[in-house]
This record gives C-alpha cells, sequence and structure tokens, in this order.
C-alpha cells in the first residue's frame, strides 16, 4: 500500500494540469484526512469527517464526469464498470457513516474498513486506471482533462447520493441540482454552528 507522500511525490512529476497529478494529489489529501479523523474526537473529528465526506463527493462525482468516459475507450469497459461499481458502494457507505455518530464505538469501526476500501479502489485506479488514460491521451488532452476535473470539483455535490454513484449519465443529469442542495445544506449547518 502506498501513502500520501508516495502519491505527491508520483503527482509532482506529472506535469502541471495534468488529470492525474491532480486526482494524485486528492488522493494524498484524502489519506490525510482519514488520518486526521482517526486521531481526533468531538468537534474536531466531526469537522474532519464533513471534509473527508465533502471531499470524497466531489472526488468521485468528478471522475465519473471526466475520467471515467476516457478511461472506458483507453482501460476498457470492464475496468470502468469496476470502478464505477466500487464506487457506487462507498458512496452508500459514505452516506450510511454520515448519520452515525462519530465517537460511536460503531463509526470508529466502520470509518476503518471504509477507509481500508476506499484506499483499495484508489490504489486500483493508480495501478489500473490511470497508466491507460495516460497512455491513451496526449499532454493537451489530459491538461484539458485536468481544467474540466477542477471545474467539476468546483460544483459537484458534497455528500454522498447514492442513487446516482457510479452512473456518468446521472451525475450529469442531477449532479448540479444536488450540488446546489448539499451547499445550502452545508451553510445552513455552519450557520447553525456558530450560533
Amino acid at each position: 500500500m502506498s501513502d500520501a507522500k508516495a502519491e505527491r511525490a508520483q503527482a509532482d512529476e506529472l506535469p502541471g494540469g495534468d488529470v492525474v497529478r491532480i486526482l494524485l494529489q486528492q488522493h494524498a489529501h484524502i489519506r490525510d484526512l482519514f488520518s486526521n479523523v482517526r486521531r481526533t474526537r468531538g468537534a474536531e473529528r466531526q469537522q474532519w469527517f464533513d471534509e473527508l465526506r465533502a471531499t470524497l463527493a466531489v472526488h468521485e462525482t468528478a471522475e465519473e464526469m471526466i475520467l471515467r468516459p476516457v478511461a472506458k475507450r483507453t482501460a476498457g469497459a470492464a475496468e470502468v464498470a469496476a470502478r464505477n461499481a466500487e464506487e457506487k458502494a462507498l458512496s452508500e457507505a459514505l452516506a450510511e457513516l454520515e448519520t452515525m455518530d462519530v465517537d460511536s464505538g460503531a463509526f470508529t469501526t466502520r470509518i476503518g474498513s471504509f477507509e481500508r476500501a476506499v484506499i483499495a479502489h484508489a490504489e486500483r485506479e493508480e495501478r489500473e486506471e490511470f497508466p491507460a488514460v495516460r497512455a491513451g491521451c496526449d499532454r493537451d488532452q489530459l491538461r484539458t482533462m485536468g481544467y474540466h476535473l477542477q471545474s467539476v470539483l468546483a460544483m459537484a455535490p458534497t455528500h454522498p447520493h447514492p442513487k446516482v454513484a457510479g452512473s456518468t449519465t446521472a451525475q450529469w443529469m442531477t449532479g448540479p441540482f444536488a450540488a446546489l442542495l448539499d451547499r445550502v445544506k452545508d451553510a445552513v449547518a455552519a450557520a447553525g454552528d456558530r450560533r
């Protein structure tokens, strides 16, 4: 199993704006967020989990919308189907975690198995999907995909939506509306926390 430092080093070897570079950097950040959730308790743990949840939600949406259509051509339909199925299962697990008390023993147990599943999924992407996308696209295509990925990250839903996870078409059709609702929900929650 690689770690966040190795993923950052691998990302640093790629040109700026490259879609795979951006995704590797996000994988490293996700590992760091899991570490922060594990080492904290109470309100701080909730804040780290909220950041992890939002990061995972936007990351997976962006991959499904930008990376997967290209990966279908470069890595094959079976590869894409496998990664999308994993993301659907991860989205369902994340939605369950979101309803739990972060200081409960059940959450601690569940977040550990969830982390292992997320890391295994990311490593399969890094080993199987990313190299195929890089081999099947030129530098300009990879940079254009990176630009589009960054755009989707800025407007993607911040909560898991298992019903659309794993489907590029569903993400494009419902993603913007879901993102709007999620961001309103986040703003209301943040306003309540400031009182």
